[in-house]
């Protein structure tokens, strides 16, 4: 089945093959096949480049766009079909481009990732383009559109931020068909490709360590779970944990209120918060010797208010190894480079038109505490 902007530039060509466009001929604008089509403006504006860049049209501004006055031989001329990626104009001739919009990178997670994704489109012959959405939700709307709208990149992968509902410019262009592929978390229900590890299984992975060395009761610390689906999967896994073990002698808790880590959040008024809250919850539950927490920051606030090394055992995804004196944490290290790489082979597949999973998860690994 074609893209969206590929039967509206189809259809045009049609209609120049049959001579109901003719040379010189007004071509219906954006807004015009936007409306027949029923389909975004950033779609139609793409399948009017298509067309351009194949030669048959010419687009004047202010005035609009025409059939072009010459004609090419229009029994060699063909639109761009399923994922096709169309031929560029003269001034972007050489390597495509793709865009990575990503929150933020450090050396806790994100940075081994964007390493990869650069990585593997030098390998590709591939441009990268990064924008940076600090976690802001309209950020990352306004940094998709924008890319899209300039027609310099080819496709998409996109790192989601934090948010109570789906980033609406996300969600269109998965409806018009642009190449887009998701990494670290997927959006439940929307037909997207992503790439990210498997949350539940390493978060159970991790759990079932700290059980197995005889903790009864541990603690899971997150911020509010609800529509992300990294930390939802990652309370699913803790919880799944227990499943097999004997409820009276093993309890599962919960600590998911926490906000400093939120985008926008991270201040020291907001850790201080989150720090009070986490010794208070320590106050009402003795029980628990051991804690999982969803992301590194939070296990460093953590050991803050617990005290320090010892008990109870603090375990957390992706804590940064470091060569002097290692990783102060029991953590989940996720295959950040492995996730970079297929991000990349995904939407290079997406963009030859061939069918690609709409989940692909990738290898973990829990990595032992090595700072003494």
């Amino acid at each position: 089945m074609a893209l969206l902007y590929e039967r509206i530039s189809t259809h045009v060509l049609d209609e120049i093959k049959a001579g109901m466009l003719k040379p010189g001929d007004r071509v219906p604008s954006e807004m015009e096949l936007a409306a027949q089509f029923e389909v975004s403006r950033i779609t139609s504006k793409r399948a009017l480049e298509v067309l351009r860049e194949a030669g048959l049209i010419e687009r004047i501004r202010g005035k609009g766009s025409f059939v072009v006055q010459q004609l090419p031989e229009l029994d060699g001329v063909t639109v761009p079909l399923k994922g096709r990626i169309a031929p560029r104009p003269r001034s972007r001739q050489g390597p495509g481009a793709i865009a990575l919009v990503v929150p933020d990178v450090s050396e806790a997670y994100g940075l081994e990732l964007l390493r990869a994704i650069e990585e593997r489109c030098a390998e590709h012959g591939l441009h990268l383009l990064v924008r940076r959405t600090r976690g802001r939700q309209t950020d990352e709307e306004q940094a998709v559109e924008s890319l899209v709208a300039s027609g310099e990149v080819d496709g998409l992968i996109v790192f989601p931020v934090h948010g109570d509902f789906y980033n609406a410019s996300l969600l269109r262009q998965v409806l018009d068909g642009f190449p887009l592929v998701l990494i670290d978390r997927h959006l439940s229900g929307i037909p997207v490709s992503a790439v990210h590890t498997d949350n539940v299984a390493a978060a159970r992975a991790l759990t079932e360590r700290l059980l197995d060395r005889g903790h009864r009761h541990i603690a899971f610390v997150s911020p509010p779970p609800q529509n992300t689906s990294s930390i939802e999967e990652r309370l699913e896994g803790f919880r799944a944990a227990f499943a097999e073990r004997e409820p009276g002698n093993y309890q599962a808790h919960q600590l998911t209120t926490l906000r400093s880590t939120l985008p926008g959040l991270f201040s020291p008024v907001n850790v201080r918060a989150d720090i009070d809250r986490m010794r208070e919850f320590r106050d009402r539950m003795p029980e628990v010797t051991a804690y999982v927490a969803c992301e590194y920051n939070l296990a460093r606030m953590l050991e803050r208010a617990l005290g320090g090394a010892g008990e109870p055992v603090i375990s957390c995804f992706d804590s940064p190894g470091d060569p002097i004196s290692g990783s102060p944490f029991l953590h989940v290290r996720q295959g950040q480079r492995e996730m970079g790489r297929q991000a990349v082979d995904l939407l290079l597949a997406r963009l030859r038109g061939e069918s690609v999973p709409k989940l692909s998860t990738v290898p973990f690994e829990i990595v032992d505490a090595e700072r003494n």
